[in-house]
């Protein structure tokens, strides 16, 4: 999935979605790295702090856990939103 800069959703949401996609087709399994904020802004076209509330978006809804100093992890299942 690309970035549509035209659509009206924000950046940030969009990337979240495509991460989204990548966890629930399976593509990263739970306690999997999720991509890096330097590989997000390389393969996205975005800025750092856009790429920091996407994944800041995918933790507030259970997709994700931040380890300080480590990065951030596909959630276990159990954390993961009703479908």
């Amino acid at each position: 999935m690309q970035i549509d800069r035209f659509d009206p959703t924000p950046i940030y949401r969009q990337v979240a979605a495509v991460i989204r996609e990548q966890i629930t087709s399976g593509q990263l399994q739970p306690l999997d790295p999720i991509p890096s904020e330097s590989r997000m802004v390389s393969e996205h076209g975005i800025a750092r702090d856009t790429a920091r509330a996407a994944v800041a978006l995918l933790r507030e809804e259970g997709w994700v856990v931040t380890l300080p100093q480590r990065g951030s992890y596909v959630a276990p299942r159990k954390s993961w939103p009703a479908s």
